[in-house]
């Protein structure tokens, strides 16, 4: 079951908003892609736990990927325990990837922080090899990711380095807006939160032409890092 790449996110549509078109772009290239949901999102304004399980199926179908799961942790009261901490050790033992993205570090949604700090305390567990961990009968080999990168969210952070998705935004906002009951609907009759505003929507383009415009492409996004970074070439670089 190993994955070049696992995203992980505290709610069914972080993962989209976050890095979206950076696991779109990702799977064009032929890498290999899990996401993983904390939570079912069962304590949104809008719409239920049902219909965005439905969305992020949805989603998935959008971007191309292949392996989605939800551990079922609670919404809203997610925290560093050890219980949360195993679960996460035995995804990463499963999937086993190279690198893996997960929520902001910093966030308006306090689950958002949690998780980060969560994952990541998951990440240096899943690497220790006193920690024995099965999964369906069978004992887990021990995997630490190589590099955990932290997706920017809601506030403006300032990115570590950042990612050209040009040819991919619009498979990005196209996977966002599979979660209908989440985002602007001017139809919608449910109560109107800070995401499901017309300015939010559009923040998702403009965001990412600015962070393009800062890094010479048209559109990025963008992630902070847990590690110094080292390039073993410079190939990649946009001058």
């Amino acid at each position: 079951m190993k994955v070049d790449f696992l995203a992980i996110g505290a709610h069914p549509d972080d993962v989209e908003l976050g890095c979206g078109g950076t696991l779109a772009k990702l799977i064009s290239e032929g890498k290999s892609v899990a996401v993983v949901d904390l939570t079912r999102g069962e304590l949104g304004t809008r719409g239920t736990d049902e219909t965005r399980a439905q969305e992020a199926k949805a989603a998935c179908e959008i971007l191309g990927i292949s392996h989605r799961e939800n551990l079922g942790m609670k919404d809203g009261f997610l925290k560093n325990s050890d219980e949360y901490q195993m679960q996460i050790v035995k995804i990463i033992r499963k999937y086993r990837p190279d690198i893996l993205f997960c929520n902001a570090i910093d966030d308006r949604h306090p689950d958002h922080a949690k998780a980060a700090k969560l994952v990541s305390d998951a990440c240096f567990l899943a690497g220790l090899k006193k920690i024995e961990t099965e999964l369906n009968g069978e004992n887990q080999e021990v995997w630490r990711p190589k590099q955990i990168f932290h997706y920017i969210q809601w506030k403006h952070i300032t990115p570590d380095f950042v990612y050209d998705i040009s040819n991919f935004i619009d498979k990005k906002i196209e996977a966002c807006l599979a979660y209908k009951t989440q985002f602007y609907d001017p139809e919608s009759t449910e109560p109107i939160t800070p995401i499901a505003t017309k300015d939010f929507l559009e923040s998702l383009t403009y965001r990412a032409q600015d962070l393009g415009r800062l890094s010479g492409v048209d559109f990025a996004e963008g992630f902070t890092t847990e590690k110094l970074l080292a390039f073993k070439n410079f190939d990649g670089i946009v001058c």
